[in-house]
C-alpha cells in the first residue's frame, strides 16, 4: 500500500509536520511518497525519519520538486 502526499508550495515546517502525521496514521510497512518544493525538506524529512526509525527508500529531485519515498517502520 502506498500513500501519496502532495505538499508542493508548503513552507517549513509544514512539509515535515504533514509527513509526521501521515507516518503516525500509517500501518507498519506502508510506503509514503512525499512531493514538496521547500528546499529545507531535504534536511528536515530525513532528520524526522532518523528520529522515528522509519526508512528513507529514495530521495530525488524532479525539476524543482523533491520526492521522498518512505517506508513506515514496523515499530516506532
Amino acid at each position: 500500500m502506498a500513500i501519496e502526499l502532495d505538499l508542493r508550495g508548503l513552507k517549513c515546517p509544514l512539509p515535515v509536520l504533514h509527513t509526521r502525521k501521515a507516518l503516525q496514521a500509517a500501518d507498519p510497512g506502508t510506503r509514503i511518497v512525499v512531493s514538496c518544493t521547500d528546499p529545507m525538506a531535504a534536511i528536515d524529512i530525513p532528520h524526522l525519519l532518523q528520529q522515528r526509525g522509519d526508512r528513507l527508500v529514495s530521495q530525488e529531485r524532479r525539476d524543482n520538486v523533491l520526492v521522498f519515498t518512505i517506508e513506515r517502520a514496523t515499530s516506532t
